[in-house]
Order: C-alpha cells, then sequence, then structure tokens
C-alpha cells in the first residue's frame, strides 16, 4: 500500500458519517479486517462495518481473561450481527500461565512477557495470516494520549491504512447511537494488560 496524504483525507472526511467514512475505506480495500475485543462501545464500529460489507473479516484476539459478562455480550453480538469472526488465542491457557507468571502489575518487569504472551503475539499471528491493508478499529480521541495524536484515517510505518470512524464521538452520543440501532453495550470488562483505562496495551503502537 503505498503511503496517502493523511491530512487532506482527513480533511474531507471530518464530517461525514461513520458509515460514509466506512463505505470510502471499502471502496479501495482490498483485504480489509476490523479488529475487536468487545469492550465498552464495541458494538457500533462492528455494526456499521458489517452492515456495509456484511463477510468482513472480524479478528478477535480472546486474551482469556475476559469476564462471564463480555463472554456473553460477544456471543450475543456475533449472533445479532452474524459477524465472521476470526478468533486467535494465547498458545498458553490462563490457568496454566497462572501457575508460572500470573497477572503481573504493570510496573512489573514481568509484566512485559505477559502482555506479549495474552495480547501482542496473537495480534502479530493474526495479522500476518490476514495480511490486511485497512484495519478499522473504535479509537476515539480522549481515550490515551498517544490516541489524542491520531486522526479519523492513520497509516503506520507498515503501510496499513487504520480507519477509526467514531474518532471525534462522546460516549453520550455512542450512547444514543446504541440505542438507535439497538444494539448492546457491556461496561463488565477487564484487560490484563492495560490495568488502567488510560494506558495503551501496545497493539496500536506498534506500527
Amino acid at each position: 500500500m503505498k503511503k496517502i496524504d493523511i491530512n487532506k483525507i482527513n480533511k474531507q472526511l471530518q464530517d461525514k458519517t461513520p458509515f460514509e467514512i466506512v463505505k470510502w475505506a471499502i471502496d479501495f480495500a482490498e483485504r480489509p479486517v476490523v479488529t475487536t475485543n468487545f469492550r465498552p462501545y464495541e458494538a457500533s464500529i462492528l455494526h456499521v462495518v458489517s452492515s456495509v460489507t456484511p463477510s468482513i473479516k472480524v479478528i478477535w484476539c480472546d486474551t482469556g481473561y475476559n469476564t462471564p459478562n463480555t463472554y456473553k455480550h460477544a456471543e450475543k453480538l456475533i449472533c445479532q450481527l452474524n459477524l465472521n469472526v476470526k478468533l486467535y488465542v494465547p498458545k498458553q491457557t490462563a490457568e496454566h500461565r497462572n501457575v508460572y507468571l500470573g497477572i503481573p502489575q504493570i510496573d512489573d518487569p514481568k509484566h512485559k512477557i505477559f502482555s506479549e504472551e495474552v495480547k501482542l503475539e496473537p495480534f502479530k499471528r493474526a495479522m500476518s495470516e490476514h495480511q490486511p491493508d485497512v484495519w478499522f478499529t473504535n479509537l476515539r480521541k480522549g481515550q490515551t494520549a498517544f490516541r489524542d495524536n491520531l486522526d479519523i484515517v492513520s497509516q503506520g510505518n507498515d503501510g496499513i491504512i487504520k480507519v477509526s470512524p467514531f474518532y471525534n464521538w462522546t460516549d453520550s452520543e455512542l450512547d444514543d447511537f446504541l440505542k438507535q440501532n439497538n444494539l448492546p453495550n457491556e461496561f463488565k470488562y477487564f484487560d490484563p494488560t492495560k490495568q488502567l483505562g488510560n494506558r495503551e496495551c501496545g497493539i496500536h503502537t506498534q506500527n
């Protein structure tokens, strides 16, 4: 994928709806994917992308540490939207890892190993297998300092075009969107690699 004029494209897309943004990207995408972890508000991006492209590959990297509520939410959403899920999990079970590593705190040197095992390795494996040229995400401004420096469209050194249709939306706006489209939400979500809501897990900072 060639480098694109990010600034020009983001100016063109500022006033577009999420559906219009997704359609813009799908028009030139050859191998699009959308990633999800079924955290709060993920139903919005999954609804929009699957509405435009029902067969799109939905990459779910399940750490194995999700709450029962999150797993129930995921199953409900997968059925409701008929998602084409491609599931990726760590090479060890959570029970196995708990014996020799546990869930290290973020200031523990072992936390880097933990994050690699449960989040980064499955993600790298998924991206290597599917080789996407367009990657839809639900990143939003205000979530972390890193994400505040992105925009609706960004492009990493690997050439993948990352598209975040809801980048400028607030929680309140998303609440209304979910209600209008009869979509569920789920707040009892736990990411063992982040532990803090405003911390990056490493996936979006790699490229």
